[in-house]
């Protein structure tokens, strides 16, 4: 059965590793015809600064209140997760791509995160062991 699980995670794999950058080049494509070369390459470099910035900012406020979180002798699973999500945003939006920056800001927008994390938990809270 585990064998079976690291087949299909190897099959997923191949497969984002193969669609992603074909759809990158692709949207790459279709965006420089639409609006020319230079703001295309503008809107990819404006993209991965605001991303950027966005990140930090969110960065700083998930590590305070991961920090006060543990000084209240609470167990930060909220944001370690909000954290590790932000961290992926942070990665996406600094990827050349406009299907990679639709992804990272989606994972910027605090209601979407909560969601995921909720989805995600319930998801893995039939095969594991989950202590909340």
């Amino acid at each position: 059965m585990a064998y079976l699980a690291v087949m299909r995670l190897r099959t997923w794999l191949l497969i984002g590793f193969i669609a992603v950058p074909v759809t990158e080049i692709a949207l790459f494509a279709l965006v420089g015809s639409a609006i020319g070369i230079w703001p295309t390459i503008a809107l990819v470099v404006v993209t991965a600064f605001v991303g950027s910035w966005l990140v930090s900012q969110q960065g700083r406020a998930t590590w305070i209140k991961l920090r006060t979180e543990i000084a209240q002798g609470e167990v930060p699973t909220v944001p370690l997760v909000h954290g590790a999500m932000i961290l992926v945003a942070g990665a996406l939006l600094l990827t050349p791509g406009f299907m990679t920056d639709v992804v990272g800001i989606l994972l910027l927008i605090p209601s979407v995160r909560e969601f995921l994390r909720i989805w995600g938990g319930n998801r893995v809270a039939g095969r594991w062991i989950v202590i909340k």
